[in-house]
């Protein structure tokens, strides 16, 4: 029986019944990033998975965590609106609060009682470092050093704006058993930025100050103590949209742990986003330029690493700066949920105004691009940059204004493709990962890219005469590249060698890369779909209980390069296995022990603990980092399958797929064109078996193509496409629809159990042999 027979069940129109699947029954107009919204765009059940809190001025600790020595009450801090007494700490005592999720900003205090003393504060995102020192911003010694603030009066009390700590879930506070000695009073300023009255506050907090009660004697005022009736946190991250919960995109699906890891990427992606003046955590990069004496662990945030009112940058305790190899895992995410694309200009602004004489562009923003500091990879990476922020934004008046910039930097790097056909890689820099350099995979792939995204950039948005005078060159250049690459293929084990040489097929130090492999995929230059699905299915065979093992950077866990094996799998038509990693890794992230268990780590151990390998320090591992946020992108736009392919959407592509994981899929986002919605559910109607039933919801003013076991043209509007599964997957648009009571969720679908795999070994050797050491 044909798709066509469905029809005869028609009595409803299409838009009558999917007025009840789309998140709203009209065309409303598109978002814009230069003035986000106040209210999500896709409101609905799935706003439960968001971390951002409602009111980022003021966010409470929901646990007292710990508690050692002299502690009165640690609860009453937890308890401020529904009880008059306050936590008092003396010598020794300590409370470690807990927060719900990672957070980021300012502490701050509502002091009822102080004898004038130092209050030692320390942060941690992970609970594996809450105690008497932060965790580490630095890589010059293992831990940061307490933040020591004097409390001289009662009131309203935080610290000031150059002592937000970027992240942390974790905030011990505590009086030392000894006043702090000088050196310990490392802070060059203040770290009190106000400290009202008693009346003030009574004002400020609507009569709610909390006194201390009789039975809390403190009569001995020689004693140092401190009483607190309340903590909280004024949230100072993505300070481009007062509405944090307002996001442009959502995702929902059968599997709750992939909205968590969705959301949790969301998530990151905002507390990564800051104030440009309260950037770089790199005290020792910093005083390359403001020649500061600060001592080693102090930390600061108030280094100006861009210009503007928000930026993206790498992480949200460090580094804090704008790092163009995060951006390509980041800028599609924003995109496709925050919409915060003015934080990606200001990221993008910020690295051409560094540019080098010779057209390369710097490793990294401010305190980075003075001394030479280049990257080959991160400079291709900018360029990438480039292309997904004209691409979600349309923004051709910047795309002009940095376009004689562009092309200076596209022809530096394409003057590195010599006659073997390869990049030949003259910078050591790039994801601290050890062994780039010479004739490299991942860059000979990523210039590849770059190549044909340039092409497309010339040709069909600035069309510039000159540059198009120069595409016969581009092309040629590109050949040789295709042809290149089968030096570096080895056929003995169905992937890719590092670089011609010794990490090359056979070398003393052979090495087949996650990140250039994955890049192979990504980038289009294998034509052979034959070879795609080897090298998927050989990247695959490699996992362990965590993940994906990136064996050009021993006894890791990359999530930024397992976030470019999601998108290589996808290339290859391997949909089931970027689902899959995309569980066994994140999974872990939000469930494994020592997380935040609400964002996305900067990577860790092949073993599962939480040491990332480029630093001998654990502590300096960062916990909410924007390269590790590729699934957020990824199911979007490769499992839901939306994909823009000319500014804004204009004209565009929708290719989804439910995998062999997921029952039911749905999500979408909004461009300055419009909202772009999938909902796709597996469905049974009588006499026909099982469905996947396909609604679409796109911007009126677009049009576009639908794979979905074919081809088809598309208008822009709510259309709904049926694929029968049980059959030869054939597939029918379907204009009306049959009675709903006639169509029900296939029930007898079960999910297949995942693979159960062992964990991964930790060479110990090369362990240390791998550490980073900073300037």
């Amino acid at each position: 029986m044909i798709l066509s027979n469905l029809l005869d069940y028609a009595t409803f129109t299409f838009a009558t019944v999917t007025h009840q699947l789309f998140t709203s029954s009209y065309f409303g107009p598109g978002v814009s990033h230069s003035s986000l919204p106040q209210h999500a765009v896709f409101p609905g059940q799935w706003e439960e998975y968001i971390k951002a809190p409602a009111n980022r001025s003021h966010i409470r600790p929901q646990k007292v965590w710990h508690v050692e020595g002299s502690v009165f009450h640690p609860q009453a801090v937890l308890d401020w609106q529904e009880n008059n007494s306050s936590t008092i700490i003396g010598p020794g005592g300590l409370v470690i609060l807990e927060f719900p999720e990672n957070i980021a900003g300012r502490v701050c205090f509502d002091v009822t009682y102080t004898s004038g003393i130092y209050l030692a504060l320390a942060y941690s995102e992970s609970p594996n470092f809450a105690g008497r020192l932060p965790d580490a911003t630095t890589d010059r010694q293992e831990r940061d050093l307490p933040l020591f603030v004097p409390i001289q009066k009662t009131g309203s009390t935080c610290v000031r704006p150059e002592f937000i700590r970027g992240a942390f879930k974790y905030l011990t506070i505590y009086i030392p058993e000894r006043r702090p000695k000088r050196e310990d009073l490392w802070s060059e300023s203040e770290t009190i930025e106000h400290q009202a009255s008693p009346a003030a506050i009574d004002s400020h907090f609507d009569g709610h100050q909390k006194h201390l009660g009789p039975h809390d004697d403190l009569s001995h005022q020689h004693t140092r103590r401190i009483s607190i009736s309340s903590v909280f946190v004024n949230c100072t991250a993505f300070p481009s949209n007062p509405y944090p919960r307002a996001y442009t995109g959502y995702f929902s699906s059968s599997s709750s742990l992939l909205n968590r890891i969705w959301y949790s990427g969301v998530y990151t992606l905002q507390l990564t986003t800051i104030d440009p003046a309260e950037g770089s955590s790199l005290i020792d990069y910093n005083r390359l330029v403001n020649h500061n004496h600060s001592p080693n662990g102090s930390w600061y945030s108030n280094f100006t690493i861009a210009n503007g009112t928000a930026v993206t940058t790498d992480g949200a305790k460090r580094d804090r700066m704008a790092y163009p190899g995060d951006m390509a895992v980041a800028v599609p995410g924003i995109a496709v949920s925050t919409y915060d694309m003015r934080a990606v200009r200001t990221a993008l602004d910020a690295l051409f105004l560094r540019q080098y004489e010779d057209g390369a562009l710097p490793y990294a923003s401010l305190p980075m691009g003075k001394h030479g500091e280049f990257s080959d990879t991160y400079h291709l990476h900018t360029l990438l940059g480039v292309w997904n922020y004209v691409l979600f934004t349309k923004d051709i008046a910047w795309l002009q204004s940095h376009w004689g910039a562009y092309l200076h930097a596209f022809e530096f790097s394409l003057a590195k493709v010599d006659l073997t056909g390869l990049f030949h890689v003259t910078s050591t820099a790039d994801w601290l990962r050890p062994g780039m350099s010479g004739h490299n995979l991942e860059a000979t792939s990523l210039m590849y890219y770059v190549v044909q995204l340039t092409l497309r950039l010339a040709d069909e948005i600035i069309m510039d005469p000159y540059a198009r005078a120069q595409f016969e060159r581009w092309k040629r250049v590109s050949d040789r590249m295709e042809r290149g690459m089968e030096i570096l293929w080895c056929e003995e084990h169905g992937l890719y060698g590092d670089n011609v040489g010794r990490r090359g097929c056979g070398g003393g130090e052979e090495c087949l890369p996650q990140d250039g492999n994955s890049w192979v995929l990504i980038s289009g230059i294998l034509a052979n779909s034959t070879r795609r699905v080897e090298v998927s299915n050989n990247l695959r065979k490699r996992w362990t209980k965590y993940g994906a093992p990136a064996t050009e950077f021993p006894n890791v866990i990359s999530p930024f390069a397992s976030s470019f094996e999601l998108l290589a799998h996808c290339a290859a038509g391997n949909y089931d296995a970027a689902v899959e990693l995309t569980e066994l890794t994140w999974g872990y992230m939000l469930d494994g022990k020592g997380f935040t268990n609400s964002t996305c780590i900067e990577g860790f151990r092949i073993d599962g603990d939480i040491q990332y390998p480029a630093y001998w320090s654990s502590a300096r591992n960062s916990h909410a980092h924007g390269w590790s946020t590729g699934p957020t992108m990824v199911l979007m736009t490769k499992i839901l399958g939306i994909n823009l392919e000319t500014p804004l959407g204009q004209s565009w592509a929708i290719e989804p797929h439910l995998t062999k994981w997921l029952q039911n899929a749905r999500g979408g986002f909004a461009t300055g064109l419009g909202r772009f919605e999938v909902v796709l559910r597996r469905m049974k109607v009588k006499d026909l078996g099982r469905l996947e039933v396909l609604d679409i919801e796109t911007p009126k003013r677009s049009q576009g193509r639908v794979i979905f076991g074919q081809t088809m043209p598309v208008k822009g509007g709510k259309n709904r496409f049926v694929k029968l599964l049980d059959d030869k997957m054939r597939v029918e648009s379907v204009t009306t629809t049959w009675k709903e009571d006639e169509m029900v969720e296939d029930n007898d679908w079960e999910r297949p159990v995942m693979e159960e795999r062992p964990v991964g070994v930790v060479d110990w050797d090369a362990l240390e042999k791998n550490y980073v050491r900073g300037p």
